[in-house]
């Protein structure tokens, strides 16, 4: 295997003429660039130089790895000095994948506050719920995915690097004018008889689970995975739903109004990314900066 620390010490000879003047522009001694050019010429194969008395002269060989040499030794420099940019954070690229709620509530304020601290750091950001997003992580097409679960699935991420970021808890939304709205809280029981707005489908999937709970299925007249359309169906009158906080505080509902639910319904939301990912600096930064913005 031919090594650029030996093409060097060929392009000095080459261009100065002898190892003794080649070792004093190398800042090494004439026996190190000796030994250097005999393991470059084992590597290559063939003779690289012909030495007459005190004068050095390229083989046809040599001149032909000479002739490579520059662009080899420029490419190289230039893959170190990104390489360089990329680990001290001047440059690199993450690509983030979240669902709408925490695209409109975390991910601004972190990616913010990371351009304001490595402005040579690209975030791309496309949106999808787990487990799709959770897919696209493992698939190779994203470096970090932002995602949620209702309690702890065994070995559902194992495979991962979980950064937990923060306990997201469902708020009932009603209309203003319901019975209910005023209330300090409401029992999913005491809305059995309602007509139901769900969401995606892994809360539709939560919401069905905790409404059987309480002794009754919930009556889903409309099912949507935009928040927006969500509020806007329960602000005009048409049903009751459960959202989750972070997409309550990204969205203003006209005419509904919020009332925390009881019993609890959480959800965990987290920041995954592959085990060698999370060792790449500006996806360790990414992390970070979610992590704050999460705790504020």
């Amino acid at each position: 295997m031919i090594e650029a620390r030996h093409l060097r010490v060929l392009r000095a000879v080459s261009a100065t003429g002898s190892f003794s003047a080649a070792a004093r522009e190398l800042g090494c001694t004439q026996p190190a660039v000796s030994q250097q050019m005999k393991a470059l010429e084992a590597s290559a194969g063939t003779a690289l130089l012909i030495r007459t008395g005190r004068e050095m002269r390229l083989t046809q060989a040599g001149e032909a790895l000479v002739r490579h040499a520059a662009g080899i030794l420029a490419g190289l420099t230039a893959a170190e000095e990104e390489v360089a940019a990329i680990a001290g954070l001047r440059a690199g690229r993450v690509r983030l994948v979240s669902f709408p709620s925490g695209s409109s509530t975390l991910v601004p304020g972190a990616l913010a506050a990371l351009r304001a601290e490595h402005p040579g750091t690209r975030v791309s950001l496309v949106e999808a719920e787990p487990p799709r997003s959770v897919d696209l992580l493992r698939e190779g097409d994203c470096d970090i995915a932002l995602a949620f679960r209702y309690g702890a699935t065994g070995g559902e991420w194992d495979d991962l690097v979980v950064r937990p970021l923060l306990t997201d808890r469902l708020i009932g939304l009603l209309p203003e004018g319901h019975q209910l709205a005023g209330a300090s809280s409401v029992s999913i029981g005491e809305l059995a008889d309602e007509s139901w707005i769900a969401g995606c489908p892994r809360c539709r999937r939560q919401l069905v689970e905790v409404c059987e709970e309480s002794g009754f299925a919930p009556r889903i007249d409309f099912a949507t995975d935009d928040y927006p359309a969500v509020m806007g169906l329960v602000g005009a009158g048409l049903g009751v739903a459960v959202l989750p906080e972070l997409a309550v505080e990204s969205v203003r509902p006209k005419g509904a109004r919020a009332v925390p639910v009881e019993p609890a319904i959480e959800r965990e939301i987290v920041a995954l990314t592959l085990p060698d990912l999370a060792r790449v600096p500006a996806v360790a930064a990414t992390l970070d900066q979610l992590a704050r913005t999460a705790a504020r």
